[in-house]
């Protein structure tokens, strides 16, 4: 039997609403200063034997559906898959294009330069029309929020954007702020010192803000989780 997975809901905190169903959370508009909306669950099913049925892997593996439906699996290993299938299908019936990954690594932003921009660092997603982002992380690691009041972009703490201003090689304008855009350095936040960042928990699908040019709310920022030795892989919905 698999082990219960602790039922952690999101935080108290005013940009996040909770919603009961997956229609409350497909048609609930972000507003009043909501960025983040969670539809909590409890969901059955052994989505760790879906992992370990997967196979040894590196990176990230993304999954073909036809091949979770023809896993070997015990009873709570088939509930998982069945979850996992049936989110996808809500998400496709909505004209989204949901991925389910296999994460054991992801690449790593190898430049040293003054903005780390991989998926570890925390940041805003970016669309130039209206968009959002959906998640869920079934097993291993679950990604991880910050306040956007306990958040400061990068390129707007003074050493960073003058180290910046020193690679772009110019004054500090529209070309500058363009030179930020195309390498999504404007994206990246730094945490306060007294940041208090907060799980998204397992097995909970999120709908989150990203940042587009008319967007009535900020965008949600979040990160994913640390990669290390010993953790186990991340069964990631992505949309």
């Amino acid at each position: 039997m698999a082990a219960e997975t602790p039922f952690n809901l999101p935080p108290d905190y005013p940009r996040i609403k909770r919603v009961a169903s997956f229609h409350e959370l497909a048609t609930t508009p972000f507003a009043d200063g909501v960025n983040a909306l969670c539809w909590p669950r409890r969901l059955a099913g052994d989505f760790g034997e879906v992992v370990e049925r997967l196979g040894v892997g590196e990176g990230l593996v993304v999954l073909d559906v036809g091949r979770l439906a023809s896993l070997p699996m015990s009873t709570a290993g088939r509930v998982a898959v069945e979850i996992l299938l049936e989110d996808v299908r809500l998400l496709r019936e909505l004209d989204r294009d949901p991925v389910l990954n296999c994460i054991h690594d992801y690449p790593r932003d190898e430049e040293a330069g003054p903005v780390r921009t991989d998926v570890f660092s925390f940041h805003a997603d970016s669309a130039p029309v209206e968009a959002d982002t959906w998640l869920c992380t079934y097993h291993g690691p679950a990604s991880e929020g910050l306040r956007n009041e306990e958040a400061q972009r990068r390129v707007d703490v003074r050493e960073t954007r003058a180290a910046l201003l020193q690679i772009f090689g110019g004054p500090d304008d529209d070309g500058f702020r363009g030179f930020l855009a195309e390498n999504c350095y404007d994206l990246h936040y730094e945490p306060a010192p007294h940041a208090q960042p907060f799980s998204f928990g397992l097995r909970h699908l999120w709908r989150i803000a990203v940042d587009w040019p008319d967007s009535l709310v900020p965008p949600c920022i979040h990160r994913a989780p640390e990669t290390l030795p010993g953790h186990p892989p991340r069964l990631l919905l992505i949309s």
